[in-house]
Formats: C-alpha cells, structure tokens, sequence
C-alpha cells in the first residue's frame, strides 16, 4: 500500500477512534511498530503525543490529531461560510443573525422529523438519527450500554461557522433533544470546541419520580 494512503488511513482512525497507542495503531493498520512511526513523523504537523500509564512498565505513548489537523477534513465551505455570517452580523446586527440561526434550526427539524417519522422506539428513532448525521458528514456513530447510548460525531462539517458562531452548536444540542422528545435526557459529554476531539452525546430516558 503506499505510503500516503497508509498515512491518510492513520490520521482517518485517530479522527474516528481518538486517541490510540502506537501498537494499537500497527495493529489497524496492519504494519509494523517501526512502520508506525515513520507514518507518525510524516504526519508530526497533525499529531500530537501523551504519555499513559498502564501499569507495570514504561508508560506507553498514546497519540491523537491536534487542532491543525481539522484542515485535512472537509468543512464545508468554510471560508465562505465565515464571510457570510460577519456580512450577516454587520448590515443586520445579532439578531439579525439569531433570526437567521433560528430559521436554519427550523428548517432542519422539519427534515429531520420527516425522515424520523414513523419511527417509535427511541432506539430506532437514534439509529435513524445516526444515519442521517453521517450521511452529511459528521462522522456519526451509535454505541448502545443498556438503556443508555452514546451518539458520537468524530467531525463537523461545519467547524469554521460553529467556532465563528456558536449558536450553530446549541441548536444542534436543540435539535437532538426536540427530535427524541420530553422524556429523553440528552447530555453533550464531549464538545470539540471546548478542545474534545469529538462531539459525543450520552441520551437515555429520563427518570420516572
């Protein structure tokens, strides 16, 4: 395999998995620790390195993507997107440009709840949720434990405008809590603005008093 695909294919599962220890990553990638490494130094302008203690023995080093390396992945039209939200705010003010969010929470609730309809258990309800965020490009994957899920988004398509305007992530939050209802508890447990390397989100039922 060449080596840039093998590079591309390091950075795709340290962007979807998080953080993974160097024999981890050779195992994934089915390569050498050696092999690892060198991919590694290829890609030291995106990677960042911790050491983890896990037990007896030399603490192992454990490796994830650092802010720089959300140029690699695709947001969509980001410059251009940034550009029209300090247009927006300029000739309309803010809230002009809250309308504006607003009206984009209302739209995509409207699509959203179409695509959900019919759907009554909430585990269906999620998956179809899940389905629908990754086809847009979030990356999006579903864990279940039990009665509890964890709706986990490795990328946002949407960074440069969300960091530009954060309004963008509270009706995300907004959006899963109207879509999955009043007695569903949906707690954003990692936010990748606030330095996560993802967004996750645990969901279950909330309690009966």
């Amino acid at each position: 395999m060449p080596a840039d695909r093998t590079s591309e294919r390091m950075l795709m599962l340290l962007k979807t998995r998080g953080e993974l220890t160097t024999r981890a990553l050779a195992d994934a990638l089915e390569i050498s620790v050696p092999a690892v490494r060198q991919h590694l130094k290829s890609q030291a302008q995106f990677i960042e390195m911790r050491r983890r203690s896990e037990g007896v023995g030399r603490p192992a080093q454990v490796w994830s993507l650092n802010a720089a390396a959300q140029q690699r992945f695709p947001d969509t039209h980001s410059e251009l997107t940034v550009r029209l939200i300090d247009t927006i705010e300029k000739t309309m003010g803010a809230a002009g440009l809250e309308k504006i969010i607003k009206h984009r929470f209302e739209e995509n609730l409207q699509i959203y709840s179409e695509h959900l309809n019919g759907v009554q258990s909430l585990n269906g309800r999620l998956k179809r949720l899940t389905a629908m965020r990754a086809r847009e490009g979030y990356m999006a994957s579903l864990e279940r434990d039990g009665e509890t899920w964890l709706l986990t988004e490795a990328h946002c398509p949407i960074c440069a405008a969300a960091s530009r305007c954060q309004g963008f992530c509270s009706n995300e939050l907004k959006l899963f809590e109207t879509l999955l209802g009043d007695d569903v508890e949906v707690i954003r447990s990692e936010y990748l603005l606030a330095g996560g390397q993802r967004c996750s989100y645990v969901i279950r039922r909330k309690a009966t008093v």
